[in-house]
């Protein structure tokens, strides 16, 4: 990571006015923020996404606590869990960040910051107002969670950090980090050992609920937070965990923004637009959704001011984005990836691509869907596709393609079975998931390698090395591939029990065989649908 001179202006409280008057920054008394809300995973994410939303709040006057002695009762304390990384770039900062949304601008009138191509808008970020680094200060992070002003916990972890089973969703207690937890009450290392040992000490001050709230791509993230949850606590104490049951509050999300991963021309355009040197900005999409149950313990800021829609039931909204938005950048990732094909929008730009991905959704995960009264499907489709073309975000491919393991069951899987409980064709499907598998070999179509990023990644290393022997043994047919598919959706904390259903087998094995022989651009031609019009 790029980092500014010591000597070099920095983004700082005593310099916000004299930002260009283009750049939104904080309108309230930052002096009177104080935490309600305990953030743990401080990426680039949520700094995108559940900060900007608060800020919106904040800014509108959304933010103010009912009881006027707590003064601004929404502050954002981030942990960050493993590295120091985001605490070192935001702490000489007061917490302080920009926020830079990019899109691709057509012709003329260009809106703030806009630079030739460019649309950009910025805007400052003021209500995170603490930072606190895990590994480092455990016991501060547990008092953080356990202080009467916290009434909200949120997460934003990624799947893997869930210590679960996929395929089941059940906390896995053999989880290194979990056996560490269960016997460290000061010292631990998981999210789930922070969280029931944050509430555990709560409960013994004699303090009030709170709210977890989970933002990850999780099918039912609350129902899944609050499952972990409580079966941490049964291994402590079987009080505590009812406690939490009664009292504590899980409501589901549905979050959606496109952010890739800062870069160093990133925090060199930030620095320009601002006048200002920022260690570390974020870029997201103007696009912003966030559906979120209104089931809260201990209150909640009026996010609704600033974007976000409060519902009873997140669950057909969840299956929404987790089908069509993240089921389809991780069937375009792993294509891409193997192509060559390093950005998304270079990804779109391949008209087999785009044809694949739109007949993908169309064809195969749209009928899978629950019914949303209000939403038209036609448009939805076309500006998720209009998203992914955005070439201003520069969203890198490998970066989508990390942790397949954790992230296929929710993404594709689950309606891959949707699919084949009505006895509907997968073909689409199929491809999507054997160019995950294609992916694990660990070199692309010019021969470059990469590295496997995954926690089962040394789980698959081994079932991979197994499936290349058969193929060895029988050359690279189609009954060889069979083979070679069998062996590795016999992964069942990936699959579960889709490994042993021979239309799925069946189905991925000749995608397979056709990426295999005919590559990428010859399974995508297989597929029949260059001759269709992209929308």
């Amino acid at each position: 990571m790029e980092l500014v001179a010591a000597d070099a202006a920095r983004l700082a409280p005593e310099r916000l006015a004299s930002l260009p008057d283009a750049v939104t920054r904080p309108t309230y008394d930052r002096a009177a923020l104080r935490v309600g809300i305990v953030h743990l995973g401080l990426g680039a994410f949520a700094r995108a996404h559940l900060a900007a939303v608060n800020e919106a709040a904040l800014n509108a006057g959304a933010g103010v606590d009912v009881d006027v002695d707590r003064g601004l009762g929404w502050g954002l304390c981030g942990v960050s869990l493993r590295q120091t990384d985001t605490r070192d770039a935001l702490a000489p900062q007061a917490g302080l960040y920009a926020l830079a949304l990019r899109s691709a601008s057509q012709g003329t009138g260009l809106g703030a910051g806009a630079r030739g191509g460019l649309q950009q808008q910025i805007a400052v970020i003021g209500c995170v107002i603490e930072t606190l680094v895990a590994p480092e200060d455990p016991e501060a992070v547990l008092t953080r969670i356990a202080h009467a002003d916290t009434r909200i916990v949120s997460v934003t972890v990624t799947e893997k950090g869930y210590c679960h089973d996929p395929a089941t969703g059940r906390l896995n207690l053999q989880h290194p980090d979990i056996v560490h937890d269960l016997a460290h009450p000061l010292a631990p290392r998981s999210t789930i050992g922070y969280l029931v040992w944050g509430l555990q000490q709560r409960r013994a001050a004699g303090r009030g609920a709170i709210t977890l709230m989970s933002l990850d791509n999780l099918p039912g993230n609350g129902h899944l937070l609050r499952g972990m949850v409580l079966a941490f606590a049964r291994q402590l104490d079987p009080a505590l965990a009812a406690w939490i049951d009664a009292s504590c509050a899980f409501p589901c999300s549905m979050v959606d923004r496109i952010v890739p991963r800062t870069t160093d021309e990133d925090r060199r355009a930030v620095a320009r637009a601002l006048g200002l040197h920022d260690a570390w900005p974020v870029v997201g999409e103007p696009y912003l959704e966030w559906v979120v149950e209104d089931r809260f313990a201990a209150g909640r800021p009026d996010w609704a001011a600033s974007g976000a829609r409060f519902v009873s039931d997140a669950a057909p909204f969840e299956t929404l984005k987790l089908r069509t938005v993240n089921g389809l950048h991780s069937a375009l990732a792993y294509l891409s990836v193997m192509a060559g094909w390093a950005t998304v929008d270079e990804a779109m730009a391949q008209p087999a691509l785009k044809a694949y991905l739109a007949a993908l959704m169309q064809d195969e995960i749209m009928p899978t869907l629950p019914a949303l009264p209000g939403l038209d499907l036609a448009h939805y489709q076309q500006r998720l596709l209009q998203r992914f073309e955005n070439t201003a975000l520069k969203h890198q491919t490998r970066q989508i393609a990390m942790d397949g393991s954790q992230k296929l069951p929710q993404r594709l899987l689950d309606t891959v079975g949707a699919r084949l409980a009505a006895d509907l064709p997968i073909d689409k499907l199929a491809l999507a998931v054997a160019a995950w598998l294609h992916f694990l070999r660990g070199v692309d179509e010019a021969g470059r390698r990469y590295d496997i990023q995954d926690p089962m990644a040394a789980e698959l290393a081994q079932r991979l090395a197994e499936a290349e022997r058969a193929v060895d043994a029988r050359s690279a047919g189609p009954a060889a591939m069979q083979v070679w598919t069998e062996t590795l959706t016999g992964v069942t904390a990936v699959f579960g029990d889709l490994g042993g259903d021979p239309r799925f087998v069946l189905a991925v094995s000749q995608a397979a065989h056709a990426l295999r022989t005919r590559g990428v651009a010859g399974a995508l031609s297989a597929q029949g649908l260059l001759t269709q019009a992209c929308t």
